[in-house]
Formats: C-alpha cells, structure tokens, sequence
C-alpha cells in the first residue's frame, strides 16, 4: 500500500509491525516476523531515511516511530511535490518533441519545395520565367513544342529572350520542324538567330522545357493542357537527366532555316517517320497532328501517302509494316501528352 510513497512492501511490513508495537527493537521485530536480522535493519535503514523512524532519545541504539500524522503525510506531500516536477519535466518534454517534429517537418517540407515547385497557372509561370531569366548567367536550353507559336506565346517571350541574349547568355532552342509552315514563327525565329540565338528543329520533341544554367528546369505540370502551369524543378538528379535528354536530342536535330534531309534508304523525310512511329503506336490522325505541331488535314495527307506507299490498308498496319521493314530504327519516339506550353 506504502509503495506509491517509496516504501518497499519489506520495508512496510517492518513499519506496521513496529505502529503496532512501537517498543519492539531489532530483535524482537526478527524474532515476531521470523526474518534474519540482517535483514530488519536494512528495512530499518530504508524507514530512518525516509524519516518514518529516527534513533530515541532516551534508549541508546534504539528506534522509535515518527508520528505517522506527521511522517507518512510528509512523505505523501514529497511524493505529490516530486509528481508535480516529473508532470512538468514531462510537458516540457512533450513541448521539445513537438518543436522537434515540426522543425523536422519543415524541413523535409522545404527540401520538397526546393527540389519541385508546382506554378499554378500561366501567369504565375510567366512571372517566375521572367525571375528566372534575371538569375540566369550562362545558358539556357529549351524544348518548345506545338509548332507555330501564337502571338500571346511570342511577345511573352521575346524581350525575355532579348535580354538573357544582350546580356551575353548562350541559348539554344530546339523547335518541331513543323514551324516552317507559320511565318510568324519562322520571322520570330529569325530575329532570335539575328541576335546570336542557336535554333535547331527536329520532327518531334518529348515535351515542353527550358532549363537555366544545367541548375532549374521548368516543365509542364499537365502536358495536355500547358495552361494550367508548370513544374519547376531544382534537384541535380531531374535538371541532369533533362540535360542529358537535351543534349541527345540537339545533336540529332538540324539547323534552323535547313532543307530537312530524307533517309537515303526509305527516301522518308524525318517527319514523314515521326508519323509511322506515331502510328505504330496506335494513335489516331488528331494526336498525331497535336504532337508533331501540324494541322489534321497535313496528318492525314502525310498519312494517306505513306499507307499508299507501303500497302497498307489502316494507320496502324501502316506502322507496323514500317517497323517490320527496319524503317522505324533511329526514329525519334515522340511520348504522350507533347503540347503547346506557355511561353
């Protein structure tokens, strides 16, 4: 019972013993609880030091009870005043943990934000595009997918452009050949070449991006629909794999203004390979036309000729005869959801 007070059940026994006959020393108390005395007097030591007992007085080496009014209700106040410091010790505990946990917290949070940073909308995108170009001091690397770029797209972009260029930043820019068939692009392109730009085109690109100094790179959050925003990303592990994707792609690409050179041994021109790819894939003359930044109408002429020429009878028979014949060997892949982003 006197446990929660810190009295051992030994030591108990030995103290009600005694507030039953206060006179019994050492050996009587051995004697009546048949224990050896070695082990009396330790149970007499734990009482002397928690005050429950003390030396008499008036008998030389012997032991009398404190009051228990006075001891055991002093005991029971130390006890309630040790509780109280150990409930407090433990709510500043539980306070250091939770300040613990929520700088942790924080912090992965915030290496999550730095290695992705989702832009909402295009205004948001534009405005960070603008940040990002002001920070920049080497290079910059772009994808810019959906042929002909409308209006909106060009004049977000031009006096971004003219100011990383006038600064001395390199840029390099691959575009779908596509473009040649939007004269407004191709002027806005030729401006960008005039002012010291590389602009190279191929037949089809994995998707939208531009990356600043090999360090951010900002992608679309939804490829099919580019207004909604964008990624932007700052992990070395994503901004190297995007740059070692748009290394491999500028080399295989050709310069802007060029004639598109055939396949000497298929006499297939890079997009005409582009859409057997795209149709061995199964994808119909709209996705075709979407990913490759042509109209429908080109896509499905583009298509009729080539199912003509191999014999095919569908799209995707086209695609896989082609593939059969080794045609399609080399041939860029061109990935879902490759649309127009904001500029």
């Amino acid at each position: 019972m006197l446990e929660v007070l810190g009295v051992s059940a030994r030591a108990e026994t030995v103290y009600r013993a005694m507030v039953a006959k206060p006179e019994l020393g050492v050996a009587e108390l051995a004697e009546q609880l048949d224990w050896p005395s070695d082990e009396v007097r330790a149970a007499l030591d734990e009482l002397a030091r928690l005050s429950l007992i003390r030396q008499s007085d008036q008998r030389p080496g012997g032991l009398m009870l404190v009051n228990p009014e006075v001891s055991l209700v002093s005991l029971l106040a130390r006890q309630e005043t040790e509780l109280t410091q150990r409930q407090q010790e433990i709510t500043s505990g539980r306070l250091a943990v939770s300040q613990i946990v929520a700088e942790y917290v924080d912090s992965v949070q915030h290496q999550r934000r730095l290695d992705v940073e989702e832009l909402s909308g295009i205004d948001t995108v534009r405005t960070r595009l603008v940040e990002l170009a002001h920070e920049c001091s080497a290079e910059v690397m772009e994808f810019t997918t959906g042929g002909g770029q409308s209006e909106a797209s060009r004049q977000a972009s031009k006096p971004i452009d003219q100011q990383l260029l006038e600064r001395g930043v390199r840029m390099r820019s691959l575009y779908l050949e596509s473009v040649s068939n939007h004269p407004d692009t191709t002027g806005y392109l030729e401006w960008l070449t005039g002012l010291g730009a590389r602009v190279r085109v191929t037949a089809s690109l994995p998707l939208r991006m531009i990356i600043f100094d090999q360090r951010t790179a900002i992608v679309p959050s939804n490829p099919d629909n580019t207004s909604v925003g964008a990624l932007l990303l700052h992990g070395s592990g994503l901004v190297s794999a995007l740059c070692a994707l748009f290394e491999h792609m500028w080399e295989a690409s050709l310069p802007f203004g060029g004639a598109a050179p055939r396949d000497d041994s298929t006499g297939l021109s890079s997009q005409a390979r582009a859409v057997l790819s795209l149709l061995a894939q199964g994808h119909t003359d709209e996705v075709v036309a979407r990913k490759l930044g042509i109209s429908v109408r080109t896509s499905r002429r583009v298509t009729a000729e080539l199912m003509t020429l191999l014999g095919a009878r569908s799209r995707f028979q086209a695609g896989v005869i082609a593939g059969e014949l080794g045609w399609l060997q080399g041939s860029q892949d061109v990935p879902e959801g490759t649309g127009p982003a904001p500029g």
